[in-house]
């Protein structure tokens, strides 16, 4: 019963939240309103997921998040020392192609979502086999220490919490 009213319980849960987060208030119609959403959304598009996503650990979820805004936060930074004080000369540029041990297409998702959130970097192609990810940099002098970072900083974890 209760697997039929919330089929993806996680996005129910995200909706109330962020319904909840953009009335910017609380009020009990507010509330409702959100529980109706988070039933009727997922029970809406039940039929065009193939597939239900599996998080093998969720509790990551948290720590993985921490580092994405840590990252995003001190990219942020390196980003507008770039451009204030690096001459366009000395910018080093880089298409990269990252290797990839993910297969499921959500963390994919989590993965490329992850590099373009994060100033500096701009997911722009997976591979037709999805075993590969084209990522543009603004400054890359060691393309490997770029593919190395994601790797460790990212996939490995987002590895642990889906697959």
């Amino acid at each position: 019963m209760i697997r039929r009213l919330f089929p993806h319980p996680y996005l129910s849960a995200m909706l109330v939240i962020v319904w909840m987060l953009l009335v910017n208030r609380f009020a009990w119609g507010s509330l409702v309103f959100a529980v109706i959403l988070s039933i009727a959304i997922p029970a809406l598009t039940e039929p065009y997921w193939p597939a239900r996503a599996r998080l093998r650990h969720p509790g990551k979820i948290l720590v993985y998040v921490t580092i994405v805004v840590h990252d995003i936060i001190r990219a942020n930074i390196d980003v507008a020392l770039i451009v204030l004080f690096k001459p366009n000369r000395n910018l080093q540029p880089a298409w990269i192609t990252i290797p990839l041990e993910l297969r499921s297409p959500e963390a994919i998702t989590v993965l490329a979502s992850t590099i373009t959130l994060t100033p500096g970097t701009v997911s722009s192609d997976l591979s037709q086999n999805g075993h590969a990810l084209l990522v543009h940099c603004l400054h890359a002098p060691e393309p490997q220490e770029v593919i190395d970072e994601i790797k460790t900083r990212y996939e490995a974890r987002l590895k642990e919490i889906f697959e």
